[in-house]
């Protein structure tokens, strides 16, 4: 099984995931060019992509979804409520592309099987994903207020979970740019989980039997590689976990493809 975190952030989502034959993304929130040339730079190819699995509908999640389903005749999974809801820019996808999900319901697309569960955000129908192949699984789970109990069951045990880890709490206090309305829709329960939320999260997962973790959706603004790794590392340190030996701590990046991991 091999993953690959392409772009996290803001700016645009997408994560590519393999085993055998069967190559899919999910999300696909940048253009069809940069996601081309995202898998270009991991030796992927877009001709191998066979599904685009959507989280939710908001436009870092889906930019790109349009052309690349029109160009490349790519099916798209989503929930009913995202398709209902996705933006207008996405332009319109044939039926025949089209396939409906439901929280909860296991899926396949070849050689993977996907449970999509629920997460908390602000959007219709929002999930993350577990997906499994060759005895292994991997997750995306980002945007998101807050890690529901029921989120870490489904999780539990999961041998690499990008989590998001978006924001620290002072910077995004201090920050001149955002209005007090837009600071407390991320801090909400249908926001996003801050440094300090993602390692609990952590801790829990490792409790779990999870050893690798890759921390993504970090705010630009709000947030910075070193402050969403440290918090992370310090936790676990006082709770006597080696980071980097017992627990194998990355990042994803905004703007370029991450670490690819080979799960055998």
């Amino acid at each position: 099984m091999v993953f690959c975190s392409l772009f996290s952030g803001s700016s645009g989502n997408c994560v590519y995931v393999s085993c055998g034959s069967t190559a899919i993304l999910v999300d696909a929130g940048l253009s069809g060019k940069a996601i081309e040339g995202a898998l270009g730079s991991i030796g992927a190819d877009i001709s191998r992509i066979c599904a685009v699995a959507v989280t939710h509908e908001h436009i870092d999640h889906v930019k790109g979804i349009g052309v690349l389903m029109r160009k490349y005749h790519i099916p798209v999974y989503s929930t009913p409520g995202t398709w209902r809801n996705m933006p207008r820019s996405v332009g319109e996808i044939p039926a025949s592309l089209r396939r409906e999900i439901a929280r909860g319901e296991d899926f396949y697309i070849g050689d993977l099987s996907l449970t999509p569960f629920p997460i908390s955000h602000d959007a219709m129908e929002p999930v993350g994903y577990r997906i499994w192949g060759g005895g292994r699984s991997v997750a995306v789970a980002t945007d998101m207020g807050y890690m529901k109990k029921e989120t870490l069951k489904t999780l539990a045990g999961t041998d690499l979970v990008l989590i998001e880890s978006n924001h620290d709490p002072d910077m995004l206090r201090d920050n001149p740019h955002y209005t007090a309305a837009l600071k407390a829709r991320i801090r909400g329960r249908t926001g996003h989980l801050s440094n300090d939320d993602c390692a609990r999260a952590v801790m829990e997962l490792y409790d779990s039997g999870t050893r690798n973790v890759v921390l993504g959706h970090l705010s630009h603004e709000n947030n910075t590689p070193e402050k969403a790794h440290g918090t992370v590392c310090a936790l676990a340190a006082a709770r006597g976990i080696v980071p980097d030996k017992d627990l194998m701590v990355d990042l994803a990046w905004r703007d370029r493809a991450g670490k690819v991991y080979h799960l055998e």
